[in-house]
């Protein structure tokens, strides 16, 4: 893929994505001042979205605009590190390390990666992200964290 502006709507332009484009956007989303700020990437999804996660599945601008707000909101301090990049194709794999502070326990560090799938226009029409939301938590509440990962070993390890 090249970097050359894309044509969006009323004749505005955006740089094409590729594996440095989406490392550089991922980044200002997640690092500004603790609260994402999902501005400035939005008009690189599109209309038609498909998100999945651990916990959720939407389709739609709607539904992911929602879900980014509904972060937004509950996110005292959220920051995102993007580790690595790769791409094959249409797909963007991005590796990252998440930090969540939660009001009684320390920053949380939850490890993992998206895929994105770009359409004909170059938009996002897939996200997929990959994470251990629970194991990763859970590693930072006192005596609780050991216990559970002795579990997760003994029962699937």
């Amino acid at each position: 893929m090249n970097e050359k502006p894309v044509e969006l709507e009323k004749g505005s332009s955006r740089t094409a994505l590729n594996a440095d484009s989406i490392k550089e956007l991922w980044s200002k989303t997640y690092n500004t001042e603790g609260k994402p700020d999902w501005s400035h990437i939005l008009p690189y999804y599109d209309d038609d979205i498909y998100f999945r996660d651990s916990i959720q599945g939407l389709r739609g601008m709607e539904e992911f605009k929602a879900m980014t707000k509904r972060l937004t909101d509950r996110s005292n301090d959220l920051k995102m590190h993007i580790v690595n990049t790769a791409q094959q194709d249409k797909d963007i794999f991005i590796e990252w390390e998440m930090t969540i502070k939660f009001k009684k326990n320390p920053s949380s560090v939850l490890y993992g990666s998206s895929r994105v799938t770009l359409n004909e226009e170059g938009k996002i029409i897939e996200q997929r992200d990959y994470y251990d939301l629970w194991g990763d938590i859970f590693d930072n509440i006192p005596r609780f964290g050991k216990a559970y990962r002795r579990f997760m070993k003994r029962k699937f390890g």
